[in-house]
């Protein structure tokens, strides 16, 4: 995978995850969201991505 040209079904992953993650922070977050959220980051594809793109330092490094 090319990092930096992602495919159309990892792009909607990752809005997928911009989405929840910002009903999840707001007033009217739900539980549904937390869920939603959590199964996106979980994604192989996902996963794979940002790995990648941590590799290449243009990714947070993760705390743990």
């Amino acid at each position: 995978m090319n990092a930096l040209n992602p495919p159309p079904s990892l792009l909607c992953k990752l809005a997928s995850v911009a989405v929840h993650g910002d009903e999840l922070l707001s007033s009217d977050g739900h539980v549904f969201d937390r869920i939603a959220l959590e199964q996106a980051l979980r994604d192989p594809e996902v996963v794979a991505w940002i790995a990648e793109m941590t590799e290449a330092g243009m990714a947070p490094v993760k705390r743990q």
